[in-house]
């Protein structure tokens, strides 16, 4: 099998999401090939999973004076900063049966990856089920899949940077509870990877690029002019509506 390689790009909340969807589309369709790609959010942003309320979730109005962008993803889990300066995103999209059945050993495949890139770079990481991966016993990654028509879609993010005080006054957590103990505590469970090396977010990138691609037959291509218009239209009318961000 071969698989196509999209390099390290940049694009806003909406677009991120639309594109895994229309790949995942194409890759149902037979139109497009199994996909791996690496990506930023800009402006920064934060995701909730399928099932969360996003009015209960996020506080729209601090995301709104800080421009930082919000969107339902089309994966479960919880709610997730997405800094610009701060994570490196990838998104495998490929037809299940690339996988091991089960959901805890296809995110094991698919962490190993990422573990084996923090290797690269002197990190010792470990897989964490059921979708965590952890370095000095702390979270640096997480990640998410949904399986529709026949492929796995998981995306899921590496932690190069950490701002846990602006993450907090952008989530639903009251002011109360948001103490100098809280983010200490959260400190202590959280990690990444400018804690462990002086490499760049670029650097970073291309060391997961190379650790994903090990062993594969690959090419490293760009997208189809049909995913690229599925994915403007799935940006404007879905992910970009209230009506899908805010259906909770």
């Amino acid at each position: 099998m071969r698989w196509r390689f999209i390099e390290l790009e940049t694009r806003d909340a909406c677009f991120n999401m639309a594109i895994d969807q229309a790949v995942m589309e194409g890759v149902a369709n037979g139109l497009s090939e199994p996909t791996i790609r690496f990506y930023r959010w800009l402006p920064s942003a934060v995701s909730i999973g399928r099932f969360q309320s996003m009015k209960d979730e996020v506080d729209i109005s601090r995301c709104n004076e800080l421009g930082v962008s919000y969107v339902r993803r089309i994966t479960g889990g919880g709610a997730v900063y997405h800094d610009y300066e701060g994570e490196v995103t990838y998104s495998v999209i490929a037809p299940e049966g690339c996988f091991p059945k089960g959901i805890r050993e296809s995110y094991a495949f698919i962490c190993s990856w990422v573990v084996s890139g923090l290797s690269n770079i002197g990190i010792k990481a470990e897989f964490v089920p059921i979708n965590d991966i952890i370095a000095d016993k702390k979270k640096i990654s997480g990640n998410a899949q949904t399986r529709r028509l026949g492929v796995l879609l998981q995306h899921g993010t590496v932690l190069y940077n950490l701002e846990t005080a602006k993450m907090f006054s952008l989530l639903k957590i009251s002011k109360e509870k948001i103490s100098d103990k809280l983010i200490k505590s959260v400190e202590e469970r959280v990690t990444c990877v400018s804690r462990y090396s002086n490499i760049t977010q670029e650097g970073l990138y291309k060391e997961l690029m190379g650790s994903f691609a090990d062993g594969k037959d690959y090419h490293v291509g760009s997208y189809t002019e049909t995913e690229s218009k599925r994915a403007g239209e799935l940006a404007r009318t879905v992910y970009g509506s209230d009506g899908w961000n805010f259906s909770r």
